[in-house]
């Protein structure tokens, strides 16, 4: 859960690169976790900085902000209940 919720709180990539890492040979479970929750920062700092070098995209970064909050509340969730949410657009990097 701690690496879905490190984009509201508090560093969106790092954290979940550290916890993908540290567990990754110790528990699927939470490297699954760790990886969705890595992949998806990762594709929306990617998508911001599409949407903010464009002039309409700008005004549609609210939209990706509100998405990402209710995408980010429905993985805890999925991982509060031992389960694996699986983001919606996330690209795949971290296999």
């Amino acid at each position: 859960m701690l690496s879905h919720l490190s984009g509201l709180v508090c560093l969106p990539v790092i954290l979940p690169l550290i916890v993908y890492l540290a567990m990754r040979h110790e528990s699927s479970y939470v490297t699954d976790n760790a990886r969705e929750a890595l992949n998806f920062h990762l594709s929306l700092l990617l998508y911001s900085f599409i949407l903010a070098i464009t002039v309409i995209g700008v005004a549609l970064l609210w939209a990706v902000g509100l998405v990402y909050v209710i995408l980010t509340i429905i993985a805890v969730i999925k991982a509060a209940e031992d389960g694996c949410y699986r983001y919606p657009l996330a690209i795949r990097f971290v296999k």
